[in-house]
């Protein structure tokens, strides 16, 4: 009885290390990994030739260079998205909008807070990125004296022409009326994929839209799926015990 106690205890310790094993592989694949979306490739990798504000994710990408191009044109193909549906965009606020789809088409280190999507576009979303103060604060600024119908731009638009256009009965107003405050704006605009923090960009705890050489986000990424706070996400730690050999378990 004894003997078969102790084997059953090993067998559970070395189905234990087995699972933790698979979850540490798991781990690896969130940390660069590409979603199921409309335009994203099926694996990150190197594009040399990617178009200005993508540019700085061309060593490991998971956008292509056509994409790339396509997210700096008005009513791009990509989405058909109208930027000027209140009349036309301030080039400052443009430019935070293109950056912002560079990074949701390119980004090869957003698997923490990747999760299943119910749309018809893609199969896969991004949910409460913790992204950095200075990107949120920026792009707030730079859009506070545009001009909106609608805080939320995921959805609820007019698609009858095939291009987004307000609402029946929408109402244009200045960007600090439809979004009083930077967290707001970030949070809201396209339905929680960012989460407002205070981190800077210097804590390597937040997710950075604007760099410049490597790509830090990969780090960020690292500590989140290491099992640090978050508000959605999910990611396993290694077990403590990973350093025992399996075969100690089994004798």
């Amino acid at each position: 009885m004894e003997h078969q106690s102790t084997l059953s205890a090993r067998t559970f310790l070395a189905l234990t290390l087995l699972i933790a094993m698979s979850s540490c592989t798991y781990c690896l694949d969130k940390l660069n990994m590409c979603m199921n979306a409309k335009h994203q490739k099926t694996e990150p990798g190197p594009e040399g030739e990617l178009y200005k504000q993508c540019e700085p994710w061309k060593e490991n990408a998971c956008c292509t260079a056509n994409t790339s191009a396509e997210a700096h044109e008005d009513n791009s193909y990509l989405y058909n998205f109208n930027w000027d549906h209140c009349g036309i965009m301030s080039e400052k606020c443009k430019r935070h909008f293109i950056q912002d789809t560079c990074f949701y088409e390119c980004s090869p280190h957003l698997g923490p807070w990747i999760q299943p999507a119910e749309e018809s576009w893609r199969k896969e979303r991004i949910l409460d990125v913790p992204l950095c103060l200075e990107d949120c604060e920026s792009w707030y600024n730079d859009c506070k004296d545009d001009i909106t119908c609608k805080d939320n731009w995921h959805k609820g638009w007019n698609w009858s022409t095939g291009i987004n256009q307000c609402p029946r009965n929408a109402v244009c107003r200045k960007w600090t009326e439809v979004y009083p405050t930077s967290q707001v704006m970030c949070e809201k605009i396209w339905s929680n994929s960012y989460k407002y923090t205070t981190l800077t960009k210097d804590s390597g705890r937040c997710m950075q839209m604007w760099f410049t050489g490597p790509n830090p986000n990969r780090k960020v990424a690292e500590y989140y799926l290491n099992g640090a706070p978050r508000t959605a996400a999910m990611a396993t730690s290694p077990a403590p015990f990973l350093a025992v050999p399996l075969l100690m378990l089994l004798q």
